[in-house]
């Protein structure tokens, strides 16, 4: 079986990027042929308007290497970059970890935001952090969604890595029979050392990508992320961060105490920032994930989730276990002051939050993968033959 991989090749890794680099190895290891395939056309500057089209048109030019990958058993891109090739006689399956509707869908404008935090979005705008508290359009990202969904319905199948984006691509009109669920996985070095001790006075931590400009860090939650840091100002902070925004760094370190950061760093270096926090408290304020890794990554260091109820959050979750979902930059609050009054609640939650992980270690996602693209090259023929 061999398997051609279609997605971009960033400096800045966001989780499609890490997932699929995660995959195309372990698949590897199961005997499987990967290759991965760049699109590496360089197109103009375009206005602001059209860089959604731009976006298409550049994993369109990999249409010049039909030839080879349509020697592949299967073709697998990122939501839609396999759309050159849907009309082949290959199958092609399209791989969604979120979905630009969802983004669309649940990050409002600032004057919509709940008055909790709305303020910050203004002292963000004020310190020029950011230049506006809106992006000034969303046309790139609503021509990606509109390509999205149509990959997706004329895909060969679908793999969504949650409930919530099956349900998402159902209610755009995507048939329920073309998706499957597979939950994404977190690389082996997450795993490869034994957890230490309780921490005795508990952190908060924020662990994941923040964004740079105001679409992406409303979808992130900065706000209800430095809201609930201002609600403890003598709890010491952690955050791992993402983020291109050099003045968003500034500001943080300055109107955030006892709170130390993080800026892009290697990734396999972060679970050693994390097993020593073992216990503390990692906050999740995105508005939406379609799976966020960063729980889980999380979770396998021994930190107790306090999360809103995005990605895979609500199917692995149960409140006062291994976790706890909130819906409330109140009820976030409450949680913490519940986890620093009680020890012995800490140690049995961060226990916990540990063996959820395990459901997502990556042997088992190259397993599910492999019987998966057997069944649809095996469903595909048949469809051919008759």
């Amino acid at each position: 079986m061999k398997i051609a991989f279609i997605h971009s090749e960033k400096k800045l890794g966001t989780g499609a990027h890490y997932i699929n680099d995660l995959m195309s190895e372990k698949l590897k290891q199961y005997g499987i042929q990967v290759k991965n395939f760049y699109p590496k056309a360089v197109l103009l500057e375009s206005e602001i308007h059209l860089k959604g089209i731009n976006n298409i048109l550049f994993f369109y030019s990999l249409i010049e290497y039909k030839k080879e990958i349509l020697k592949f058993s299967l073709i697998q891109g990122t939501t839609y970059t396999p759309l050159p090739f849907i009309a082949t006689s290959i199958p092609t399956v399209s791989h969604f970890g979120s979905t630009t509707h969802g983004f669309l869908k649940s990050v409002p404008k600032a004057n919509k935001i709940r008055k909790t935090t709305r303020n910050i979005w203004y002292a963000l705008r004020d310190a020029n952090v950011i230049p506006e508290l809106n992006i000034k359009t969303r046309r790139p990202m609503m021509d990606i969604a509109e390509i999205e969904l149509h990959v997706a319905k004329n895909a060969t199948a679908v793999i969504a890595t949650s409930d919530k984006v099956k349900q998402n691509l159902i209610d755009l009109g995507v048939p329920k029979r073309k998706i499957t669920v597979i939950y994404n996985a977190i690389e082996d070095y997450w795993f490869d050392k034994p957890l230490p001790p309780i921490i005795d006075k508990p952190k908060l931590v924020f662990l994941g990508r923040l964004g740079g400009d105001a679409f992406t860090l409303k979808l992130k939650g900065a706000d209800r992320l430095i809201h609930l840091f201002q609600k403890f100002p003598k709890m010491k902070k952690k955050s791992i961060c993402m983020t291109g925004n050099k003045k968003l760094k500034e500001w943080l370190k300055k109107e955030i105490p006892n709170h130390y950061m993080f800026v892009n760093l290697k990734k396999d270096l972060i679970p050693n920032v994390l097993r020593p926090l073992r216990g503390s408290i990692l906050f999740i304020p995105s508005r939406y994930e379609g799976f966020s890794l960063s729980l889980i990554e999380g979770m396998s260091c021994g930190l107790i989730p306090i999360t809103y109820p995005v990605g895979v959050a609500p199917e692995i979750i149960r409140n006062g276990r291994n976790g706890f979902i909130v819906r409330s930059q109140t009820e976030a609050v409450r949680c913490v002051k519940k986890l620093i009054a009680n020890n012995e609640l800490r140690e049995m939650m961060s226990q916990r939050a540990h063996e959820t992980s395990l459901m997502f270690q990556s042997n088992l996602l190259a397993v599910k993968l492999s019987d998966f693209y057997r069944k649809v090259i095996r469903e595909h023929r048949k469809g051919q033959n008759k």
